[in-house]
């Protein structure tokens, strides 16, 4: 997506580039959904859902998303794309390979695959890694860890206009868990049982509630199309300050995921393009010069997402009640736009005000003078 978007800028065609990875992108390995008002990637956006539904064991409430719009993209069309886009770039290459190690050595960067290797003037480093975030106790690290079916089923029981955001109904067992739906017709659907929490299930026992769920939902004939699985890290962890000179840590690498949401693709839109303006002020004498230190931005909605996530760590079998406290009868459309960082100050605290206030003043307790 960075890279796409230094294509649109049309100012980096006297730049050369090399896209490393290894794997080539040629499967529908995952589902990237988000909330929009912007027509974003419309044109490979396979679904559209007006309303969601948020539930626990106790209410559901449908959401009117107006004016958004929650939206699916799926990972074989973005893939597409992007890369039919760059491909006719003449300055981008493309190499299928597995980066083994890279660093960078005075004023260049060099990079090693298992094929050859590679000398660079900047280094733009998606692969992440997990041990910076465990070796370390001052900022929590939670997993959004999931595994969905998408299914075809005998019995017509989706409501095709309405995705099912947060179902907490489902048994928490000391987590936060609950399940994700979203249907593509009334009778077709991806299905996901998804936890925030430390530690990752056995992959049978994801199966198992999603197997109960389909029971639930009253359906006893269905075929199994397709399964997807992921594990999206959620920290606050401040990852931009093992970004070097010319080596820069981008994506979940680089701290894009939302972290106490755990979403990703609308983050990473607004920082590629953020991350391709700063690179444009470099290119107006040299790009060899831009300081990658000095890309970083670290804001109240860091803080919020750092309380949240010291809750969850704490407590992380009260992720339902934070989470329901703020959708029974809060405004979604300004819950939307909070999770989304676009809320003033006042706005901030009509969303804040409807956490459970203990849990939240605790945690700022503990973070700044060490309550117990």
């Amino acid at each position: 997506m960075t890279i796409y978007e230094m294509v649109l800028s049309g100012k980096f065609d006297d730049k050369t580039i090399l896209l490393i990875d290894s794997d080539s992108k040629k499967n529908n390995d995952r589902t990237w959904c988000f909330w929009d008002e912007e027509n974003l990637f419309d044109e490979i956006v396979s679904k559209k859902w007006n309303s969601a539904l948020f539930a626990d064991s106790k209410f559901d409430r449908e959401l009117n998303l107006e004016p958004y719009q929650y939206k699916m993209i799926k990972g074989l069309d973005f893939y597409k794309s992007v890369f039919d886009r760059i491909s006719k770039q003449q300055n981008i290459h493309f190499a299928n390979q597995k980066v083994l190690n890279f660093q960078e050595l005075g004023n260049h960067c060099v990079v090693k695959t298992d094929v050859e290797s590679y000398t660079c003037n900047k280094i733009f480093n998606s692969i992440f890694n997990p041990e910076l975030v465990k070796n370390q106790n001052k900022y929590p690290f939670l997993h959004q860890h999931f595994i969905g079916w998408f299914i075809k089923s005998k019995e017509a029981v989706f409501n095709v206009g309405c995705a099912t955001f947060m179902d907490f109904s489902v048994e928490q067992k000391g987590n936060t868990r609950f399940m994700y739906v979203l249907p593509t017709s009334q009778t077709e659907a991806l299905i996901e049982y998804t936890l925030f929490s430390k530690d990752l299930l056995a992959k049978d026992e994801y199966e198992t509630e999603i197997q109960n769920y389909i029971n639930q939902l009253g359906i006893t004939n269905y075929e199994l199309r397709e399964k997807e699985q992921g594990n999206i890290p959620m920290t606050s962890y401040k990852f931009w300050k093992n970004n070097t000179k010319n080596i820069i840590n981008i994506g979940s690498a680089g701290g894009w995921t939302k972290a106490s949401t755990g979403f990703t693709f609308k983050n990473t839109i607004k920082k590629s393009k953020a991350l391709v303006r700063f690179l444009e002020n470099g290119t107006s004498t040299s790009l060899s010069v831009t300081d990658f230190r000095k890309f970083y931005k670290q804001d109240k909605f860091w803080f919020y997402d750092l309380l949240f996530l010291d809750v969850l760590n704490r407590r992380n079998d009260k992720g339902s009640e934070v989470f329901s406290s703020l959708f029974k009868k809060g405004n979604p459309t300004l819950i939307f736009k909070f999770l989304d960082e676009e809320t003033s100050f006042s706005e901030d605290l009509k969303v804040i005000w409807k956490c459970p206030k203990g849990l939240f003043i605790r945690a700022l307790l503990q973070r700044f003078i060490g309550l117990r």
